[in-house]
């Protein structure tokens, strides 16, 4: 009986690895207080994202898409590689762009703990005479 369903799980283990940071993505997303690891968790599901459409445009036996003499058979389509080659761009901004909103945060408000954080927002005297 467990020898059919590990033979199931054992052909789609590359799908399996998706599973795994999307779960710990979620996990940091929903049971942290923490506005760091909830970006950390963030930044897991859209990796674990990211390997699943590389995953899903991966061919056996197929030829880059370039035409070139003696090579036939099904080409590799490069769509999925370069919108994921763009959102690893775009995740990189957004962390880049979240890190330094979490620094102002932190130094505002003395935390990154949602539990801990002050209510009523300091008064800030930036760009003010």
């Amino acid at each position: 009986m467990t020898i059919p369903f590990l033979t199931f799980l054992l052909e789609r283990a590359p799908y399996l690895l998706f599973v795994l940071p999307v779960t710990a993505g979620a996990y940091f997303m929903l049971a942290q207080r923490n506005v760091l690891l909830s970006f950390v968790g963030l930044y897991l599901i859209q990796t674990g994202v990211i390997f699943f459409y590389v995953l899903l445009s991966v061919r056996r036996d197929a030829v880059i898409p370039i035409r070139l003499e003696g090579s036939s058979g099904p080409y590799i389509n490069p769509l999925p590689h370069a919108l994921m080659l763009t959102a690893i761009v775009v995740g990189v901004a957004l962390l880049g762009v979240a890190l330094s909103m979490m620094r102002r945060i932190q130094i505002e408000d003395g935390s990154l703990q949602e539990n801990v954080r002050r209510r009523e927002p300091k008064k800030s005297t930036r760009g003010r005479t």
